[in-house]
């Protein structure tokens, strides 16, 4: 093989690059900052940040592989509708899938569910990779996008619902001397737990970089 076909080799990413780069070098929340709206509005327990970032991470899988597979099909005049057509028809089956499971959870998700159509992360990853990529490739961003989401949420809902309600997941963590941070389930704990968690990430993020 000649020098300039390994080249060509190194430089194509591998399908485990694909998939880690969604969970660290380009997480949608910690580096791309994207998605905001859902990551700071269900992010007040960890039971709700866990169920948006799996739905959105259903329907992020499922529409890149999909788009992948018509991407051939589909005139580039109306792509950006038949993207969020696809898109709409996996939000609808993954609320009426929460409605069933439970009901509460719905409630408390609330319309935010149904904004998962116009998340900019789906919206993004199917115009940039998936309309691009083959259905495997697409099939693996999107599960590396997806759970970097699901990631990210996990991290604020976990803090958030912790020291706000002195419990995770329902269960409670910590002594009954412990006085709840009330302002972390309050919008503004929000704003507060993504500060932290984007301090962290890129501090750890810098730190592997030097090294």
């Amino acid at each position: 093989m000649t020098p300039t076909k390994i080249a060509d080799l190194k430089a194509v990413p591998s399908t485990t690059d694909e998939f880690i780069k969604g969970l660290w070098r380009e997480n949608p929340v910690f580096v791309q900052v994207l998605g905001m709206c859902p990551t700071l509005a269900v992010s007040n327990s960890a039971i709700n940040a866990l169920a948006m970032g799996l739905a959105t991470a259903f329907v992020l899988v499922m529409s890149n592989i999909l788009i992948s597979s018509l991407r051939n099909f589909i005139p580039k005049q109306v792509r950006m509708a038949s993207y969020i057509l696809i898109i709409a028809t996996f939000v609808t089956i993954v609320e009426y899938g929460i409605q069933a499971i439970s009901v509460e959870l719905h409630k408390n998700l609330g319309a935010f569910i149904s904004l998962i159509v116009v998340n900019c992360i789906i919206l993004s990853r199917a115009e940039a990779f998936a309309s691009k990529n083959t259905i495997w490739k697409s099939a693996i961003d999107g599960l590396g996008m997806g759970l970097g989401f699901v990631l990210a949420l996990s991290c604020l809902g976990a803090v958030r619902e912790i020291l706000g309600n002195a419990s995770i997941f329902g269960i409670t963590v910590l002594p009954e001397s412990f006085q709840e941070w009330i302002i972390m389930i309050l919008p503004a704990g929000g704003f507060f737990t993504l500060a932290f968690w984007l301090f962290l990430f890129n501090y750890f993020k810098l730190k592997k970089a030097k090294a």
